[in-house]
């Protein structure tokens, strides 16, 4: 069982995997909550035309996905707040024009290659060190700052009125989590790929919200589950040549899965009704 930690590469993989596995958990306890489910999905689209975009130029896919999905998601929170268009809508809006921007440049570019491929399906066995101690450092800060403004998102996150009324500035907090999100999802790319990001966000915090506990066991459970698929997945990927991104996310729907037959189980309710 050990000597899989004797390979670089592994060992880059489990760091890599187990702090963004935190990461995205921790913000999509949040997200979900505050029915911003789709919003990673939106990002992941905006993040694509980035990342063609510095393959096209020869710059860091890494650094212009990255600057793409901050300005998308902010652009996202503008077009909500000076128009009458719903959260929904403009999220499709802006992440389909930047998934189209992404395609066309692919398309100028010569289509879609390995290095490509990778960003949508994701390569953690293939992470190099410098995009290990970026995704790392991307994670962390994420973590950080949760845990700095965690009473304010805390009450953002139930009521917003009155967390406004309260004197939180909720348009700030609001910028504050597209961005978190925006730069989770980024930080993910290289561990399930950007098609799958947005789903490393959102099943560990669906399934920990299952168990109807306290908030800071939610947290705590959402993180349990999402290092726990990553782990999993890791393993079987070395041990039974699995696709990494695919075994990871169908790990965490199994345990979805999972959470709301216990749910169902405790509450006395079939699982269909």
């Amino acid at each position: 069982m050990l000597e899989i930690f004797a390979y670089g590469f592994m060992q880059k993989a489990f760091i890599t995997g187990i702090v963004i596995a935190v990461a995205c958990s921790l913000l999509g306890v949040f997200l979900v909550l505050r029915r911003y489910a789709l919003i990673g999905d939106g990002l992941a689209h905006i993040s694509f035309g980035g990342v063609a975009t510095g393959m096209l130029f020869n710059y860091m896919p890494f650094a212009s996905a990255l600057l793409f999905a901050i300005l998308g998601a902010l652009g996202i929170l503008k077009l909500k707040e000076k128009t009458l268009i719903h959260s929904d809508t403009a999220i499709a809006i802006i992440s389909y024009t930047s998934l189209g921007l992404g395609i066309f440049i692919a398309t100028i570019a010569g289509g879609f290659n390995v290095d490509l491929l990778s960003y949508l399906f994701g390569s953690i066995l293939a992470i190099q060190t410098s995009e290990v101690v970026l995704s790392v450092a991307l994670a962390l800060i994420v973590i950080a700052v949760i845990t700095l403004y965690y009473h304010d998102l805390f009450y953002m996150a139930f009521d917003e009125e009155s967390a406004k009324t309260s004197g939180i500035k909720t348009g700030t907090l609001n910028s504050l989590l597209v961005i978190l999100t925006a730069i989770t999802v980024v930080s993910s790319m290289r561990v399930v790929g950007l098609l799958l990001s947005s789903a490393l966000i959102v099943l560990p915090a669906a399934s920990a919200l299952q168990y109807n506990t306290s908030f800071k066991k939610t947290l705590l459970l959402s993180a349990a589950i999402s290092v726990s698929s990553v782990t999993a997945g890791l393993l079987m990927a070395y041990y039974y040549d699995y696709a990494v991104s695919g075994t990871i996310i169908l790990i965490n729907t199994g345990l979805f899965l999972t959470s709301l037959i216990i749910n169902r189980a405790r509450n006395g309710r079939p699982l269909f009704s």
